[in-house]
């Protein structure tokens, strides 16, 4: 017997007599703790333990098509590949205790493309191929795995998330669930030439709040609700032998049956409406009405806007703040994601932003000139959880710089009780005073598009910061016009300036995320916050300033972190599979970000976006620690684009 032979034999032994104990470490890490026992028993049986020192090479591109399946049981294991910009190597992940490796080359029959190398004095459990395409083919977790990567850990936390919300709340359904599954299958309906009295009396009959005018084609031409009818009388036009058509709203806003309902969600809170027809090629199908679609407790998404819009008083408004919180929860508890409950919140505080504003002008009286409320960064992108600031301002047009100034004074008061009264509304003054009262960012479009121009080509530090703000922006109240001819011209300016594009990706890469090549996380050492991270500062940053810079230099519009991400897909300007795991990485932060947030509020503790990784699970860390990998990827393709 050979010595390799003799080592693989000892490793052999080593694992069978103590297969209960290696089965209750694997149940302790996923995909092993979704198998079956009787699959775990095979994978432990025909496995062999081995030891690599410190420094070992355990597999690497030289050695060919991969035969061994490998599970680090104790120590650390470094990726490994020649650095994209300077000599020698750079790690480019880290694989701890409980982790496997090298999925991708083994399935795929080839070599893997890093050295994988012990970072430190490391046991490895090792499966042969064999043994592994037969484990492969009966075990469905491992295969699923497999093939889908840390996608399938997500659906694992998804799920935990949910059961954790539902212990309270109760679940009912998904906001991922199809329309056509929600919506009333046969939707009352009538001619146009029907009476008001009838068409009333056939809601009352059928037990529902509206009824859609449709033409011989089930074509729909309007829709009528109880609302409508409430209008009609007050309004004095009670005369219900006229037809329905008279009083019916028009062309009733419809989704097609594949669509969501967060889709119906969005659409009833963004247009203020309580039914949504369910379309498909141009024939009724269904309607949904906010009853259905929010049959929640305590809370109901429509109800909640259509609260904060009619508000009379500040105090009402800041009251709102932890319906939204209880909100949250439910959203949670029926399966919505991190990006659509950013959404919601983002919604939600734009109707409060907008509602303070027509608050405060009732108050103070109409400053006489038209104005735009703008809102930058997180804002701007629709990127805010229940922990937000206040970044805003606002822009307004004039001819010349006297009447500038003039219409500032006029504007300055009014902007001041502005962010005063949002304030009083949870939403924190800034401290950097990035707010529409500071007489700096109360501006003319021109010298808006003045002020931008001066960040493009004076790249300094104070400039390349205020990129990171401003450079997200939308309008939240008054004309969007002038907000869209800024954006464009910015966008033109920065495109046409590379040398401003490589300090934007110098500026972002100061900012890096919290791995490191010798424990699996960066933490701070001392003071208050030792021992923890910031998820958003070292962990979302690095995505939003990435995607970006990104986007502005190649022309994209919108502003909204994944939405560049798809769009520099779809233009081919990052591979598919890149921006999809950068997608991934993203949305889980932000997810373990808002349930941080979610727990603290509950428990009335100040809300703080830094975290001690060592409170997570298993689970939790791995996938942190990849998505944070992830951002590394990301800065390291900028390095690469930009040549730094």
């Amino acid at each position: 017997m050979s010595k390799t032979d003799a080592f693989a034999e000892a490793g052999k032994t080593a694992v069978l007599q103590n297969i209960h104990g290696t089965m209750e470490f694997l149940r302790k890490y996923p995909p092993f703790n979704q198998m079956e026992s009787a699959h775990l028993a095979f994978l432990v049986e025909h496995c062999q333990l081995r030891f690599y020192a410190a420094g070992d090479a355990i597999i690497k591109p030289d050695d060919g098509p991969v035969e061994h399946f490998y599970i680090v049981k104790q120590g650390r294991v470094c990726g490994e590949r020649p650095h994209s910009a300077r000599r020698g190597t750079e790690t480019t992940f880290e694989i701890a205790a409980g982790e496997c490796f090298p999925m991708a080359a083994l399935i795929g029959e080839r070599a893997t493309r890093t050295e994988h190398r012990a970072a430190e004095d490391t046991f490895c459990l090792l499966l042969d191929k064999t043994a592994f395409v037969r484990l492969f083919a009966i075990s469905g977790p491992l295969r699923d795995f497999a093939l889908r990567g840390v996608s399938s850990l997500l659906d694992q936390v998804n799920q935990q998330v949910q059961l954790r919300a539902v212990e309270s709340l109760g679940a009912q359904y998904s906001l991922n669930t199809r329309l056509d599954a929600l919506a009333l299958q046969r939707p009352v309906h009538c001619a146009r030439e029907l009476p008001v009295n009838q068409a009333v009396k056939t809601m009352h009959e059928q037990h529902v709040g509206s009824i859609v005018i449709v033409d011989d084609a089930l074509h729909p031409l309007g829709i009528f609700t109880l609302r409508d009818l409430r209008r009609a009388i007050a309004d004095g036009e009670c005369d219900l032998t006229q037809p329905i058509a008279n009083l019916m709203t028009k062309n009733p806003f419809h989704l097609p049956p594949d669509a969501t309902a967060f889709d119906a969600a969005m659409a009833m809170t963004e247009r203020h409406i309580a039914h949504v027809c369910v379309v498909e090629k141009g024939q009724l199908r269904g309607v949904l009405s906010e009853r259905d679609l929010f049959s929640l407790q305590r809370v109901e998404l429509v109800h909640l806007a259509r609260t904060i819009r009619n508000a009379g008083r500040i105090s009402t408004l800041a009251a709102l703040r932890s319906e939204i919180r209880q909100l949250v929860d439910n959203m949670l508890a029926h399966g919505a994601s991190s990006t659509q409950i950013t959404h919601i919140i983002t919604l939600l505080n734009d109707h409060t932003v907008c509602r303070v504003i027509e608050l405060a002008i009732e108050a103070l009286g109409d400053p006489g000139v038209p104005f735009t409320w703008l809102c930058f960064g997180s804002e701007g992108r629709r990127e805010q959880t229940l922990l937000t600031d206040q970044d805003n301002g606002i822009m307004f047009e004039a001819n010349d710089a006297a009447e500038a100034a003039m219409i500032r004074g006029r504007l300055l008061p009014l902007a001041q009780r502005i962010n005063q009264d949002l304030a009083a509304c949870g939403f924190t003054l800034c401290k950097g005073g990035i707010m529409a009262g500071n007489p700096e960012l109360c501006l003319s479009r021109q010298e808006w598009t003045r002020r931008f121009r001066g960040f493009v080509r004076e790249s300094t530090p104070e400039h390349l910061l205020g990129c990171t703000i401003y450079f997200d922006l939308r309008a939240v109240w008054g004309p969007a016009d002038g907000c869209e001819k800024l954006r464009l011209a910015l966008i033109a300016e920065i495109q046409e300036n590379s040398l401003f594009q490589r300090s934007m990706v110098e500026n972002a890469l100061r900012q890096r995320p919290p791995v490191g090549r010798f424990r699996d996380f960066v933490v701070a050492r001392k003071g208050a916050v030792k021992d923890t991270l910031d998820l958003k500062v070292q962990g979302l940053t690095p995505f939003v300033d990435g995607a970006r810079l990104l986007a502005l230099a190649h022309g994209i519009e919108t502003c909204n972190t994944l939405e560049r991400l798809r769009q520099l897909v779809a233009s081919r300007i990052i591979e598919e599979k890149d921006g999809a795991a950068y997608e991934e990485a993203y949305q889980f932060i932000q997810q373990m970000r808002m349930q941080q947030h979610q727990h603290q509020a509950r428990l009335g503790q100040p809300m703080t976006n830094r975290l001690d990784p060592d409170t997570l699970n298993h689970l939790d860390r791995r996938i942190l620690r990849e998505s944070f990998r992830q951002a590394q990827r990301l800065q390291a393709s900028l390095t690469l684009r930009y040549q730094l």
